[in-house]
């Protein structure tokens, strides 16, 4: 499956090299192949739980915590068909390797959210594996502009502070 996703087939799989690439923005270091096994593999892991809400929201519902139950502003089943159309559109955009960086933010987010309102149980570590996953595609997929914003207040702190 990796194989056959874009941008993939560009790089080194035996040694994990950098291939560069020309684009109309200049010159592009492309990310290693761990990166995009990385990212397919969350992403199949995404767009499967959302299937598997789908087919069973209430099932799915009975995880929340009574209190966080209580907070829904709609039906739980309503919220789990959103939690996995939410799902769904995380795993697409990373499969097709878009946005990954506001993909893997939004999921980390999720993440988050569901580790809050689930409690401690038998899929915890799950979604603590997936949360360090998106966490690691998100710093690593930060595009230049923003990289360079964080850079430039981590530098104006800096200033004021000396």
């Amino acid at each position: 499956v990796v194989l056959l996703v874009r941008n993939v087939r560009m790089y080194h799989l035996i040694d994990g090299s950098y291939n560069i690439n020309w684009t109309a923005y200049g010159l592009i270091l492309m990310r290693k192949t761990s990166f995009h096994i990385l990212r397919v593999g969350v992403a199949i892991t995404f767009l499967w739980i959302g299937v598997l809400i789908f087919k069973s929201p209430e099932g799915w519902g009975s995880i929340l915590q009574p209190w966080a139950a209580g907070l829904l502003p709609v039906p739980l089943k309503t919220a789990m068909i959103g939690t996995a159309i939410l799902d769904l559109a995380i795993g697409l955009f990373l499969l097709i390797d878009f946005w990954v960086w506001l993909a893997a933010a939004v999921g980390s987010l999720h993440l988050i959210v569901v580790l809050t309102v689930t409690g401690i149980t038998g899929i915890t570590v799950r979604d603590i594996g997936l949360l360090t996953a998106t966490l690691a595609l998100m710093i690593d997929a930060i595009p230049l502009w923003l990289s360079t914003k964080i850079t430039f207040w981590k530098r104006a702190d800096t200033v004021q502070s000396s």
